[in-house]
């Protein structure tokens, strides 16, 4: 009865630390008379997201749809170019630093750019979630390759084991962990890419409406779109961690990532 008592709470506390959040932000704003147009009280919002709930809806599918599909180029992508810089420590260490300069550029420099090839639009915010999100996904499946013991490989070579065998039936499996673990990480940085971009090339897009009601001083507006973003973030984050947990239950069971 104890143990079901603490699972319950478990999964209320989220829900309470959220309510309770809004409750004291709404009081905050009461209490000190913020002004709201610089800290809208949470009611204020929320009537805002009703005025203008059409248009939140349309542009909040829009970010989702770039968002998502960035993140699917950064899967295909960021697993293959990790099982190849994770399949010999000598690409390891040749490739990673090129890796670790790549993912230092500040991503907002490089919209300007997509934007000169590729015009204003969804293109650019889709590749802008796709390079701010597959980092991440390379830099784990690498590390999980990488990290196969020289002891093993010894042994499984006197076995009469190959390179693709030991990748195959020990390396790929073991990084799977560090994959899907990656997964919740990237998809939140796959938002913020698309937001960006949408904020200076797009016409469209939570992140092209921010900019909007930000001309027009709609505050309220501005923090329903932040908020639709928090909402869709979380929800793809905890996609992500079911998915995790439906493919990695063994690692977690045996204690792999202990």
């Amino acid at each position: 009865m104890t143990k079901t008592r603490s699972i319950d709470w478990i999964k209320a506390a989220p829900w309470l630390a959220t309510i309770g959040l809004f409750v004291i932000w709404e009081l905050a704003c009461l209490v000190f008379q913020i002004p709201w147009f610089i800290l809208p009280a949470p009611t204020r919002v929320a009537y805002a997201a009703w005025e203008f709930g059409p248009a939140l809806w349309n542009n909040s599918l829009q970010t989702l749809w770039t968002t998502l599909s960035g993140f699917a180029l950064a899967i295909v992508f960021g697993l293959f170019l990790g099982l190849f810089i994770g399949w010999d420590r000598r690409i390891y260490a040749a490739l990673y630093p090129l890796m670790i300069g790549f993912n230092s550029i500040p991503k907002v420099a490089v919209v300007p750019i997509l934007v000169l090839w590729f015009g204003t639009g969804w293109i650019p915010a889709v590749l802008t979630a796709f390079l701010i999100s597959f980092f991440p996904i390379v830099v784990n499946v690498a590390t999980g390759l990488a990290t196969i013991e020289p002891e093993m490989e010894d042994v499984l070579r006197a076995l009469g084991a190959k390179k693709l065998d030991i990748m195959t039936k020990v390396g790929i499996p073991r990084s799977m962990p560090y994959f899907f673990g990656s997964l919740k990480v990237a998809i939140t940085l796959a938002f913020i890419g698309s937001v960006l971009s949408e904020t200076i090339a797009a016409n469209s897009g939570v992140g092209h409406m921010m900019l909007t009601a930000q001309s027009n001083f709609e505050v309220p507006l501005v923090f329903a779109c932040l908020i639709a973003l928090a909402i869709e973030g979380i929800g793809m984050y905890a996609i992500m961690s079911w998915v995790e947990v439906r493919m990695t239950g063994w690692a977690h069971r045996s204690g792999f990532n202990r």
